[in-house]
């Protein structure tokens, strides 16, 4: 009996248009920033036709990658609210996969831009095993307070001992699969941002993505107990905004390019994975091969990370020892650079910067749930 479980964040799956763009250059398209605008009626006419002509391409793309995963469970980021998610899994993903992931989840996290995450579900595995719906808990409410995890370096970034751990949060599923138990938790940890403080932005936000990891951790232990949590059937999907290594990029297109694998001193991944708690089953894939993510600042600063996880308990993850995930990179635009022997044919439309499925690519992975 096996499920096909994924991650992907799907980059702004939004219903309402952002205007923020008007008095915050950081926020506007760049588009937008070669045209001369009166005013801001004039903006707000500007940026909607702007988003709604960038839109359609994007979400066919969107819908390609997930559709090119073929998964039964769909853990999601970057979703505005639960209207939108309907409305592009009925305009886009059911015109190409029928009726396909008819179950979906979401609750209000923390996000100050209102970006949630979600999980879709179909009624039965791609085996005919089916998938049944058994509670969901948002633990957007925490605190570090009530988790015992407030530390100096939070105290530094000005965080207080009140505020909320989850940047957005940690939606818990129960489900039976086939009649077996299985626990799905779906993150998007705290983004890295600018750089500050004399700090590159993942250093400088990374006492944050600890305590969120922590957080995860603790819930999970909660739940399960503590000396037995690592072998229960359960996995943890999401945007961690966090890498244990990543591959930089020099030269060019023209002369070349050259991928080196860099492993990072630390990471907050290894919260979860210290003591075999769970493992990152991308890891099993080639050290070249892990990447989700394409991070540029110019030619200065190039490299492919692993950014999206799936992580199986301990127990989960020795059951299924020979699983080997896939990344979806189809939905990549051209801009990205691929390692040799990684390249893909792009879905029709890819542009070279956009549009583009996403920033992210989608992971899958399939399981046996014994």
């Amino acid at each position: 009996m096996s499920l096909r479980l994924a991650t992907f964040n799907v980059e702004n799956l939004m219903n309402r248009f952002d205007f923020s763009g008007f008095r915050n250059e950081l926020h506007q398209d760049r588009v937008l920033s070669l045209y001369e605008i009166k005013d801001e009626a004039e903006y707000r006419q500007l940026e909607r036709a702007r988003a709604i002509s960038h839109t359609d391409d994007a979400r066919q793309l969107s819908a390609l990658a997930i559709a090119a995963a073929r998964a039964d469970i769909f853990c999601l980021q970057e979703v505005d609210n639960i209207e939108a998610l309907r409305a592009f899994e009925y305009g886009y993903l059911f015109k190409m996969i029928g009726h396909g992931y008819r179950e979906k989840y979401t609750t209000q996290g923390n996000d100050g831009r209102g970006i949630d995450v979600a999980v879709m579900v179909r009624d039965q595995t791609v085996h005919g095993q089916p998938i049944e719906f058994v509670s969901m808990r948002s633990h957007a409410h925490l605190t570090y307070a009530d988790l015992d995890l407030f530390t100096p370096g939070l105290a530094e970034l000005g965080e207080e001992p009140h505020e909320r751990v989850f940047r957005r949060d940690c939606l818990e599923l129960d489900l039976r699969i086939g009649g077996k138990p299985m626990t799905i938790y779906t993150v998007h940890f705290k983004s890295m941002g600018s750089p500050r403080n004399g700090l590159n932005g993942r250093d400088a936000t990374m006492p944050v993505r600890f305590a969120e990891a922590a957080a995860v951790r603790r819930i999970i232990e909660d739940r399960f107990g503590v000396d037995h949590a690592a072998d229960k059937r359960w996995a943890i999907c999401g945007d961690f905004n966090d890498y244990r290594e990543r591959v930089v990029i020099t030269g060019d297109a023209h002369n070349g390019f050259a991928f080196d694998p860099v492993r990072e001193a630390r990471s907050s991944i290894d919260v979860l994975t210290a003591g075999d708690f769970c493992e990152n089953v991308v890891e099993r894939r080639a050290e070249l091969d892990r990447w989700t993510l394409y991070h540029t600042r110019g030619p200065a600063e190039r490299h492919l990370c692993q950014l999206d996880y799936i992580m199986l308990s301990r127990g989960l993850a020795r059951r299924n020892a020979t699983a080997m995930p896939e990344i979806v990179r189809a939905g990549q635009p051209f801009r990205t650079p691929f390692p040799p022997g990684q390249e893909v044919d792009r879905f029709p439309r890819t542009g070279w910067d956009r549009p583009k499925a996403s920033d992210h690519c989608p992971v899958v992975v399939e399981l046996d749930i014994a």
